[in-house]
């Protein structure tokens, strides 16, 4: 049988309590498990047993070099299930500092953000299958300016995305 999903990633920080709080005050993860050191967090609507773990290294550690000297992990993905919930959350991250950028991708709307190590990660709208259009598929090989208020004026704020591609429909 092929793999389907991801099921959780791992990141080294060098504060446990002060990534778990901001998963937890900003995109609103769950802690499931903690210890010394350590915590595993659950998405708001995940099933999964866990999806992010953390493991503290110390204050002393410097940044990841990866992408700029070294390869390594660019960035994680997170999918919403709307535009408004994707507009709640570029609020959310813009209040902590952590909203890098937001890009239209064509199929997919997303926010970039940092986490306090200066992790990067992407929160995702992914248009529906029965509501991709030219426009829509043509852009997918370009990096647009994402208006958000264009976007819901086109689909609407609560219109549930990603129906027919990364959930069944």
């Amino acid at each position: 049988m092929p793999i389907h999903r991801l099921n959780h990633a791992v990141l080294y920080v060098r504060d446990v309590e002060r990534s778990v709080a901001f998963y937890r005050d900003v995109l609103g993860f769950r802690a499931v498990t903690t210890g010394p050191g350590m915590a595993f967090l659950q998405a708001p609507d995940s099933n999964n047993d866990h999806d992010l773990g953390l493991f503290e290294i110390g204050a002393a550690a410097g940044p990841s070099p990866a992408g700029r000297s070294t390869v390594g992990l660019y960035h994680l993905a997170w999918e919403v299930d709307t535009l408004d919930e994707l507009e709640r959350l570029r609020g959310l991250l813009t209040g902590a500092g952590a909203l890098v950028g937001a890009s239209d991708h064509g199929t997919t709307k997303s926010l970039y953000g940092q986490d306090p190590d200066g992790l990067e990660f992407e929160i995702a709208w992914i248009i529906p299958a029965d509501l991709l259009d030219d426009e829509a598929r043509s852009a997918r090989m370009r990096i647009g300016r994402l208006d958000l208020d264009r976007e819901k004026a086109r689909y609407g704020g609560q219109t549930r995305g990603g129906i027919g591609i990364s959930i069944s429909a």
